[in-house]
């Protein structure tokens, strides 16, 4: 079991922390971790691949060992920071895997850049604006109204509950100071909401999704919610290499509960290169 190393870094003008695991120094990759996470949540998988790259993680603003975050003025959204964070990183063509949040940054990045992209692996990509129009997202809308009540009731706990239920953890289950640092960072939810619901990334532009020629797999778990599944159909139908796997019996947090599926199916697309 490789240990990763630790450390800290300005990048995008904001103090970010990051995990390195050692690897083949000529096969970079990065991976983006989702809401509420961190790069600690990698680990497993890591190990699973076992230096097959030379992986690297960090903590989104306000999450783990990275700075807080709140948003100001004349800054960049939550989003658009996250986004710059991750570019800081890639300095030449590079794995790119992202989870839920992470993974719309890592489809933010490709659209961009795709030149800078060797591989693109997706696990579970919370993109919502993909599936805006269609009966499939009528219990997604639901759920995000009466998310969006409770936020604006102030029961912030009650938020958080019902979030990190739906996405694969029983939160009433987790130790009190796993619970309080979900509740404080619950907030940076709200704040990322606008770029998966009406994607101000431009992520869905046309010719965007199409312009990725690098090999790209987009994973699922069995168990998660249909909206998820929904997302996936609509960005493989524009995806023009593009692989499908759903883990069985596997839900949201698929990369912490089921790292060995997950590190094969990365490696899976890491031979597609």
């Amino acid at each position: 079991m490789a240990e990763p190393a630790f450390a800290s870094r300005n990048l995008a003008g904001h103090e970010t922390a990051l995990r390195t695991w050692p690897g083949d120094a000529d096969r970079p990759a990065l991976a983006i971790s989702c809401m509420l996470g961190s790069a600690g949540l990698w680990t497993g998988v890591a190990d699973q691949l076992q230096g097959r790259v030379a992986l690297t993680g960090f903590d989104l603003p306000g999450h783990g060992r990275s700075a807080d975050w709140q948003p100001t003025p004349d800054g960049p959204d939550y989003a658009t920071l996250s986004t710059r964070i991750a570019a800081e990183l890639i300095d030449r063509p590079i794995d790119l895997i992202g989870h839920s949040f992470g993974a719309t940054i890592a489809l933010r990045i490709a659209v961009a850049a795709p030149e800078a992209i060797r591989t693109l692996t997706l696990i579970e990509p919370v993109l919502f604006a993909a599936v805006r129009d269609t009966p499939g997202n009528a219990e997604n809308a639901r759920w995000a109204e009466a998310l969006g009540a409770l936020f604006k009731a102030g029961d912030i706990r009650g938020a958080t509950r019902m979030f990190t239920t739906t996405w694969g953890t029983d939160f009433d289950a987790l130790p009190v100071p796993a619970q309080e640092a979900m509740i404080r960072r619950m907030p940076l939810v709200q704040y990322s909401n606008k770029s998966l619901y009406e994607d101000t990334g431009r992520i869905l532009r046309k010719d965007g999704l199409e312009a990725i020629d690098a090999p790209v797999m987009l994973i699922a778990g069995a168990e998660s919610p249909a909206v998820i599944h929904d997302i996936a159909d609509a960005l493989a139908a524009r995806l023009p290499d593009v692989g499908r796997a759903t883990v069985p019996g596997a839900a949201h947090m698929l990369p912490a509960t089921h790292p060995v599926q997950v590190a094969g199916l990365i490696g899976a697309n890491l031979d597609r290169a």
